[in-house]
């Protein structure tokens, strides 16, 4: 028996596949155009951006405005260049960190300076930190090339008189320290822009002679015992950031308008009852950071939606503090206290400036905060 042989018309395979990819080209067209309709396809992209967003590190504040997401290309590529660019900044400031003319200390190994950093009198910056050390010695005059004092969580308890004569001296921060006072002398240091003596506890008040810091934009006072605000400090007329938080302080002077340049006024954790409508005189003040608990008088144009001021209220629970027999645990426990209690305004802080509008209805801000 033969095989047999089947013969097909080409034209008619031809005209099956032609029916066929003419059917599935119709059905691709419809689901797109039913996807193009779906908001599951927009939610899917609006999450995938805000994925990737997440994952370079870019801040939600940047990218969400109003509670709607911008998924726009061009803002990605905005968000990513400011990022690269805060990058490379970053990067040459650990270069800059890095280089001859900066000394690095930190571990609680230390307990005093090394002998040899008397020698080294070219430095421009010295950066110590978590450090048991107490004393800062008083050949820190011959550092004549000084700009940056950074002295964070130590135990200084005393700073010396000399350092007055570091008059090119542009910043000091002996933040969370021993402190109990600040030298007069440091009135002298007549190009210093910023000054943070926060957490130190035990601060009262700070020497009239710091009036002549003129060029002062940034002073952080907090969580020490001032009763009142500064005099000397009413008179820096560059001031840009005040931070008296986590104080004792009773009202605020009359004369707060004298403070033109003011942006940043954190006042939170005090005892003020009420304030005074001098703070409307201050028309650069974009930022006020005050605890509601205590207030009985508030001037209702800090509300007013015209005006730039992003007024914030923090209606704080203060928790029963029981008091330790070893005083140095109840002083160290306060002091990290404080620090977390700053780091969290910071940040908070940090996501309000961020939003280039704010809602009439979202300008007063109130929340419970427990420590």
């Amino acid at each position: 028996m033969g095989h047999k042989v089947v013969v097909f018309d080409i034209s008619v395979i031809r005209a099956l596949w032609e029916t066929r990819v003419k059917k599935h080209k119709a059905w691709q067209k419809k689901e797109t155009e039913r996807l193009e309709k779906s908001a599951l396809e927009k939610i899917k992209e609006e999450w995938n951006f805000v994925a990737e967003c997440r994952r370079k590190g870019i801040p939600q504040a940047a990218y969400c405005k109003n509670g709607f997401v911008d998924t726009s290309v061009r803002l990605l590529e905005k968000i990513e260049r400011n990022t690269v660019a805060r990058q490379s900044s970053l990067s040459k400031e650990r270069d800059k960190r890095s280089s001859a003319f900066v000394f690095e200390l930190s571990g609680e190994q230390w307990t005093e300076l090394p002998d040899s950093l008397k020698e080294q009198t070219h430095l421009k910056e010295w950066h110590i930190s978590n450090t048991l050390i107490q004393i800062i010695p008083t050949y820190i005059e011959l550092f004549q090339a000084m700009r940056i004092l950074d002295l964070p969580k130590n135990q200084i308890s005393c700073l010396p008189a000399e350092i007055g004569r570091l008059k090119n001296l542009q910043e000091l921060n002996v933040s969370f320290n021993c402190l109990k006072s600040i030298p007069p002398e440091l009135g002298d240091c007549e190009n210093l822009e910023k000054l943070d003596c926060s957490g130190n506890l035990e601060l009262t008040e700070l020497p009239f002679e710091l009036s002549n810091l003129k060029q002062v934009t940034f002073v952080d006072i907090s969580a020490n015992k001032f009763a009142s605000v500064p005099i000397c400090v009413l008179r820096m007329c560059n001031l840009q950031w005040l931070d008296l938080s986590n104080n004792s302080l009773n009202d605020l002077p009359q004369d707060i308008d004298r403070l033109e340049e003011l942006q940043t006024f954190l006042l939170y954790k005090n005892k003020l009852t009420y304030l005074p409508y001098a703070l409307l005189n201050l028309k650069k003040l974009t930022l006020l950071v005050v605890s509601g608990d205590h207030l009985v008088e508030l001037p209702t144009a800090l509300c007013d939606s015209s005006t730039p001021l992003k007024f914030v209220s923090l209606m704080d629970n203060p928790l029963d503090n029981t008091r330790c027999q070893d005083d140095v645990e109840v002083m160290e426990s306060e002091r990290d206290r404080q620090c977390f209690d700053k780091e969290f305004l910071k940040a908070y802080i940090e996501d309000v400036k961020e939003r280039e509008s704010v809602p009439s209805y979202t300008t007063k801000v109130s929340f419970s905060l427990q420590l």
